[in-house]
């Protein structure tokens, strides 16, 4: 009889699926439950850590990235500054070239001046000396 009450509740295991009969069979079940658990909180550790590895990596690429962008930007300027400086170099240059060609236009209108009035004595010179 009691053969066939094993074999009974074996099969009422069995149809309906795990059930528990014993306080041994309830801790076993109750450990599987909690090895599911643990392991499926490693899985979305282990996912966890590579998401903040990969988050880590991106931050790196990133952060060498603005560096570069910054090394660039120093360079930019650095080269801005040059041609800031040639350019004040070529204004002083054309300024004073200005400067020298306006005194030479002054003192071309001086001598022309002074060429009409030398002109016009000489002129009134001869006028005397062909009165004369």
């Amino acid at each position: 009889l009691q053969k066939e009450l094993l074999k009974y509740k074996q099969e009422a295991r069995n149809l309906q699926g795990i059930k528990i009969t014993s306080p041994q069979d309830a801790l076993q079940q109750r450990l599987l439950q909690q090895d599911a658990s643990v392991l499926q909180l490693k899985q979305e550790l282990l996912r966890a850590n590579m998401d903040k590895e990969e988050l880590h990596n991106q931050n790196v690429d990133l952060q060498r990235k603005v560096e570069e962008r910054n090394r660039l930007l120093a360079e930019y300027k650095k080269e801005l500054c040059q041609k800031d400086r040639h350019l004040q170099q070529q204004q002083t240059k054309l300024d004073e070239m200005l400067r020298q060609l306006s005194e030479a236009s002054y003192q071309q209108v001086d001598l022309e001046r002074e060429l009409e009035h030398k002109e016009a004595l000489l002129a009134h010179c001869m006028k005397r000396e062909a009165e004369e």
